[in-house]
Parts: structure tokens; C-alpha cells; sequence
């Protein structure tokens, strides 16, 4: 089964790479982050609704989970907004790279304070990883990045660690449906930019109305689709795995921001995104790749005695 939730992991992330193509355009037609954002979330709920009438499920939610929902919600809402904040500041497909530190936080999270097993592979991949992101990150002239857009983007990868984990551990949470979840956490979520409407953020609609077809586009796919994979691929193998798995979304971002936003694509950025595959391939083959190291990590010890006889 866990095949199953490798597969899910990956779609998630790939989709939730497809942001930026679809919110750039929306910023060139005059739109804000906040105004993008409400109507993607506000898009998204009667999506959500459909497909639960259609299961016959209930949006009953019952007090006692009602405050960690609420938790979730908000949370998934300051890491949208964090992200796409940060396209104003600095190009999208480096943005979408910069979010992947979020594995790293999920991993420190997960290790001091709720006592996983930090694996062999993960610290491999890990490594892997972070040399993908340094060729991502590098342009022909050097570092050019926005301090104002990086906080942005660390703002978006603290509070969706924090999601994740909060997802695995919360036992409130954990036995409700995917969509019934899904569901209340984007209505909660939106009041994130309700908020920041009626704190003075003005309220922007799409210039053309091919522009509501992004709205849809971005309430789709990185909505609807990439944050239900999340949630199920968190139960069915874990916040950590889940989140190595996001590699995959700097990668879509990229390739995306190549092909429709007419960004260039470098060597460097080739090799990156290769490396950063590698390390999610890692993943699904995790288990046997720690047996093989913990036995050779054995054999040295009596290797070593052997000698001294």
C-alpha cells in the first residue's frame, strides 16, 4: 500500500508546481495575491461540495475537532499567501524552488519533537536535494534573490511543515475524510484573505475574462486535487515521505515557467532538477536502501576486530 501513497505524494506535488502558471498571469491582469487567492479557495469549495453530495458524505464536524480544522485551515492559508507573495519579489520557478525547504523543517519537526527515526536515506536525499536547489538557485550572474521575497518563502514552508505534521499527529483530524477536511480547511483558509481584504488589501478582479479560467485552473488543480492527494498521502506513509515527495513541484514550477511563461532554462537548472528526481526516486526504494547500510555499517565493527586478532 504504500506504493499507493508514493503515487499520490507525487501527483500532489506536481500539481501544487502548476501555481505560478496559472497565478503570474492572473498578476499581469492587474489581480493581487490576496484577491487570487480568496477567489481560488472561494472557487474550490463548491467543487469540494459536488464530489462530497455525490459520496454522500456529511459536512457535519463535530466540536471537538472543529478547533484543530480550524488550525489546519489557517495555516494552509498563511503558507498560500507566503508563496504567492513571493512571485511578486522574485521569479516563480525559483519561489517554487525555494518552498522545498519544507521537507527539511518536516523532518527537524517530526524528529525533536514527536521522535521519528530520522533514516539513513532521508539524510541522503536530503543531501541531494540541497545540491538540486544550489544549481536551481544560481544564475549566470550569481545570487539575485529578494530578502523580502525569501522570507516570503520561508513563511510558506514553516506553515505547511507545520500542516503537514500537524495532519499526521492530531488524532481529531486524522480519521476525517479527505474531502469533508479539505473542505472546511479551505473555508477557514479564506477567511485568512477576508482578513486581509478588510484590513486594507483591495479586492481585484481578472482584467479579461479568460482570467477566470486561471481562477478555475489554480481551484483545480493546486487546490482541489494536489491538497487531497496531501492529505491522503500523509496517512497512508507519513508527513516526512510526503513531503520529500514535494520535490517534484520546483520541477513542474520549473519546467512550467519555461513553457508558459517564457522563462529560460539553463544547464544548471537541468542538473538541478535532475538531482532533485534522483533523491525523490530514493523515496519509494527507502527500506532496502537502509537494510543494505545498516548491515555494511554492522560489518565494519567485526571487521575492525578481526584485524586487531
Amino acid at each position: 500500500m504504500k506504493l499507493k501513497g508514493y503515487l499520490l505524494a507525487a501527483v500532489a506535488a506536481a500539481t501544487y508546481g502548476t501555481n505560478p502558471a496559472f497565478a503570474v498571469p492572473l498578476y499581469e491582469m492587474g489581480m493581487n495575491p490576496t484577491s487570487v487567492l480568496l477567489f481560488r479557495y472561494l472557487f474550490s469549495l463548491p467543487i469540494l461540495l459536488v464530489m462530497l453530495l455525490w459520496r454522500k458524505r456529511s459536512l457535519r464536524l463535530e466540536r471537538r475537532r472543529l478547533m484543530p480544522v480550524a488550525v489546519l485551515g489557517i495555516l494552509m492559508g498563511l503558507s498560500s499567501l507566503g508563496l504567492f507573495e513571493s512571485y511578486k519579489y522574485m521569479n516563480s520557478g525559483v519561489a517554487s524552488t525555494l518552498l522545498f525547504i519544507y521537507p527539511v523543517l518536516v523532518a527537524v519537526l517530526m524528529a525533536f519533537f514527536f521522535h521519528e527515526r530520522f533514516r539513513i536515506t532521508t539524510g541522503i536525499c536530503l543531501v541531494l536535494m540541497s545540491g538540486g536547489l544550489l544549481l536551481l538557485l544560481r544564475t549566470e550572474g550569481g545570487f539575485t534573490l529578494s530578502v523580502m521575497g525569501c522570507l516570503m518563502v520561508f513563511l510558506s514552508s514553516l506553515t505547511y511543515a507545520l500542516y503537514l505534521v500537524m495532519t499526521n499527529v492530531s488524532q481529531a483530524v486524522r480519521d476525517i475524510p479527505t474531502l469533508k477536511l479539505l473542505f472546511w480547511q479551505l473555508l477557514i483558509g479564506s477567511s485568512v484573505f477576508v482578513f486581509m481584504i478588510a484590513a486594507g488589501e483591495p479586492l481585484a478582479l481578472p482584467a479579461k475574462p479568460v482570467g477566470w479560467l486561471d481562477v478555475l485552473a489554480l481551484a483545480l488543480l493546486p487546490t482541489v486535487v494536489s491538497l487531497g492527494c496531501t492529505t491522503m498521502a500523509i496517512h497512508w506513509i507519513g508527513p516526512t515521505p510526503t513531503a520529500i515527495f514535494g520535490a517534484l513541484e520546483p520541477v513542474t514550477a520549473v519546467v512550467l515557467s519555461v513553457v508558459v511563461l517564457d522563462q529560460t532554462l539553463s544547464a544548471r537548472e537541468i542538473a538541478g532538477g535532475l538531482l532533485i528526481v534522483l533523491a525523490t526516486s530514493m523515496v519509494v526504494v527507502a527500506d532496502p536502501i537502509d537494510h543494505v547500510l545498516l548491515r555494511m555499517r554492522r560489518m565494519f565493527p567485526s571487521l575492525r576486530r578481526k584485524r586487531q586478532l
